[in-house]
């Protein structure tokens, strides 16, 4: 009998109520605002355009307002499309279709000058997720039919003016994660192959975050930020339905869990003021996506009854963006990027997460109908090459998915905030 959990890796997709699919390289989730999608969140950790800063670099919160409160949606489309290539199913055939589809991801902040010098902050966010998923009987079934992680991170945040051109702040994260991920059970023969299990699990756990604002000039902002991993230990249930669910005890409910370390991240960004109208954004970030080499799934009683190979690497991302004041009530974003996958090679690329390089090209707009009253839209087209997968896990009765993901992903966001 093989094993009964498998594939899938602890990938995935997102958001603080809702869920869908995404996102910047991984299962990593940059729409924690929308009013840096224009840009391709360029300047992310200097920008502090709003009160989402709270995520991106609490510092900055020294430059806005007595109050602000920023609220902000984000629609994602990802594509994700198999071009079979020979893969080995057993009894399960077809490409799945397409296991990508449309989510939302809300945000909210507030930010509070307690004083000349400090500033309190607040944000509702989701940083990581994913959904992927599948036919009920398509070839890969036995590696992954559905794919779900959501989060929901609560982040209170301190930032202290030193003087005129220096600022620092820090902030704790309270997170959510929760994990639901389908498969067939094994591929050896068909009454097998419709029955399936369930891993739902979830975990509450601690991180926190810091960041240094410089600002040498009136026209140049430096900043530095840097948001911590977080150590989840995912507990939950093995649930099993279909023909064979209960006949034999490796296909019976238990109780079960599995450990991951939600990586941390580091952004350095720069703004600079060109003229009255150019601003020019820049950003370089590193996520640490190694503290993920492998993920084991326990099922209790009975210890480990799969290993997660996911090999990650660490990632960087390059964004260059430009503001355009148009006139007072107006102001133009551009932006492009240049984001890498954690995945290593085809043979370690999970159908959970088909995640390739990926290119950004963004366009937005500002719009301040009053002071202190200011509309954000923008919208992203992410190019992904032709990706290719080569999964084999015959040895342990899930079958081999070998051929090319088509895959795109589209953003459109808007955020609306409030100073006052």
């Amino acid at each position: 009998m093989p094993r009964i959990f498998s594939s899938g890796r602890l990938a995935g997709f997102l958001m603080a109520a809702l869920a869908g699919p995404v996102q910047a390289a991984g299962f990593q989730l940059l729409e924690q605002n929308a009013s840096g999608i224009g840009s391709a969140y360029a300047g992310s950790a200097a920008v502090a355009e709003n009160a989402s800063t709270v995520f991106f670099n609490p510092a900055a919160m020294t430059l806005l307002g007595a109050r602000e409160v920023s609220v902000g949606l984000s629609g994602v489309r990802p594509s994700f499309k198999l071009h079979d290539e020979g893969s080995i199913g057993g009894p399960l055939t077809g490409s799945g279709g397409d296991a990508g589809s449309w989510a939302l991801v809300p945000n909210a902040y507030l930010t509070w000058a307690l004083g000349s010098r400090l500033t309190a902050g607040l944000g509702v966010s989701a940083p990581f997720g994913l959904v992927t998923k599948y036919d009920a009987d398509w070839v890969g079934a036995a590696q992954a039919v559905k794919f779900e992680l959501r989060t929901l991170n609560l982040n209170p945040s301190l930032a202290w003016r030193i003087n005129d051109q220096w600022s620092v702040g820090l902030g704790a994260n309270w997170q959510r994660l929760d994990v639901n991920y389908r498969r067939a059970t094994a591929i050896a023969n068909g009454a097998l192959a419709s029955t399936f299990v369930t891993f739902d699990a979830n975990d509450d756990a601690w991180g926190w975050n810091a960041g240094v604002l410089w600002m040498p000039s009136a026209a140049t902002r430096i900043g530095l930020s840097y948001r911590s991993s977080v150590d989840h230990e995912v507990e939950g249930k093995l649930k099993f339905r279909g023909t064979l669910a209960g006949a034999f005890p490796s296909l019976t409910n238990a109780p079960s869990k599995a450990q991951v370390e939600l990586p941390d991240t580091w952004i350095l960004s720069v703004v600079q003021r060109i003229d009255a109208r150019w601003e020019m954004l820049g950003d370089v970030s590193r996520t640490g996506w190694s503290s993920i080499p492998k993920v084991d799934i326990v099922r209790i009683p009975g210890g480990v009854v799969q290993t997660l190979d996911s090999d990650f690497r660490d990632t960087w991302r390059f964004a260059l963006g430009a503001h355009y004041l148009l006139n007072d009530a107006w102001k133009l974003k551009f932006g492009v990027a240049y984001d890498q996958t954690p995945v290593r090679h085809p043979g370690t690329r999970l159908v959970s997460l088909p995640d390739s390089n990926r290119t950004w090209f963004s366009i937005g707009g500002q719009w301040t109908p009053v002071p202190g009253n200011r509309f954000d839209l923008g919208v992203a087209y992410l190019l992904i090459p032709k990706t290719s997968i080569s999964n084999d896990q015959i040895a342990v009765g899930r079958g081999r998915v070998t051929g090319e993901y088509d895959s795109s992903v589209w953003l459109l966001g808007g955020q609306y905030s409030l100073a006052f």
